[in-house]
């Protein structure tokens, strides 16, 4: 894989890369994320006591659509046409963290990365602004790929 830098023309101008010519392969990518909060907090999310409503609902809903609005978002993403966006979570009631997980998939000329990784930041900012009534001191954070596949790079699986 070359480490060139492909969103710049010969001037040092920003450019959206032509991925035309590629192959169309299927691709997917997932993502994970965190949002750590106080213990209560997660309680009272488990427990449907948010006023703003159901907070694990709403971000997961939040999360995909974020990542089909990520060529909105991010100045150089291509719109692609999704297949599959599933946001999931886990939760860790004794450290107050909600682990968010994202897939997405297409089948496409270029990766879908950049819509897992949206759909986990979205679907975190989400239970943030949900809670931050409740709890300021609210943080998130991992945001990270985590395994990609398809495409001329191949799959790609953190350690």
């Amino acid at each position: 894989m070359s480490d060139k830098l492909t969103h710049f023309d010969q001037d040092g101008k920003a450019i959206m890369v032509d991925v035309g010519d590629k192959a169309i392969t299927k691709r997917e990518a997932f993502a994970a994320g965190e949002v750590r909060m106080k213990p209560e907090t997660l309680q009272q999310i488990l427990d449907s006591k948010i006023e703003k409503g159901d907070v694990l609902s709403v971000a997961r809903l939040a999360g995909i659509m974020g990542a089909k609005q990520t060529s909105s978002l991010i100045p150089l993403c291509h719109p692609l046409p999704i297949t599959a966006v599933e946001v999931d979570f886990d939760t860790n009631l004794e450290q107050g963290i909600v682990r968010i997980g994202a897939l997405a998939k297409v089948n496409g000329q270029t990766g879908i990365e950049m819509e897992a990784l949206t759909a986990v930041s979205i679907a975190a900012l989400t239970i943030y602004d949900m809670c931050k009534a409740i709890d300021k001191e609210m943080e998130i954070g991992q945001i990270r790929l985590l395994k990609k596949s398809g495409g001329r790079s191949g799959t790609f699986e953190r350690k």
